[in-house]
């Protein structure tokens, strides 16, 4: 007998659908860091998803009676309604698992913390109107980035050769956490997009 859960490896795949905010057109989908990083979650775990966008504007009925007080993002797993983001992330990493999808999660916990001040520095900073603020809003920021700037460049634990004994050790690695991305990556990438634009 196999209690195996569809969505945990075997069988079909769950019906998903995300529901995220469209751009200003309204249908595009918009620049929301939010609806970015669970895209990014479902695309990197290989599953089949839907994508329908929301227009805050002239917000469906139908939408209002599916999730009722909750603004894009949110998504349907099977049927059921998910509409807080962090918790999304951790049902998405629970349910959808290996073998048959991947594991997404940091092996470095400090992986999870780079960056993770950067989006609300940006934001002090840009919606600022008090010229006399400027300056230190921008040096918050700037000290955000070296931050995860620096964390960037120190090699991870396993980049490290102990029998290398050159002094500068500089990391190589190509995402936060290693050579492929996880949910650090998921959450911090869509807010730097945000703050590049």
């Amino acid at each position: 007998m196999n209690n195996s859960s569809p969505a945990n490896g075997e069988g079909k795949d769950p019906e998903i659908e995300l529901f995220v905010k469209a751009g200003i057109d309204g249908e595009s989908i918009g620049n929301c860091p939010f609806s970015q990083r669970l895209f990014m979650i479902l695309w990197l775990k290989g599953v089949v998803f839907n994508v329908t966008t929301v227009d805050l504007k002239r917000k469906p009925a139908d939408l209002h009676n599916l999730a009722p007080g909750t603004h894009p993002p949110f998504l349907t797993f099977n049927g059921e309604v998910k509409t807080d983001i962090n918790k999304i992330e951790e049902f998405l990493e629970e349910t959808l698992s290996p073998p048959k999808y991947p594991k997404l999660s940091a092996k470095h916990r400090e992986s999870n913390a780079a960056g993770i001040d950067i989006f609300s520095k940006f934001s002090a900073f840009i919606k600022n109107t008090k010229q006399q603020d400027n300056n230190s809003l921008e040096r918050g920021l700037t000290k955000a980035l070296k931050k995860l700037d620096d964390y960037l460049r120190n090699p991870l634990p396993e980049e490290i050769d102990t029998s290398n004994t050159e002094e500068e050790r500089v990391s190589k690695r190509k995402f936060l956490d290693g050579e492929e991305l996880t949910l650090a990556d998921c959450n911090l990438l869509p807010k730097l997009h945000v703050a590049k634009c």
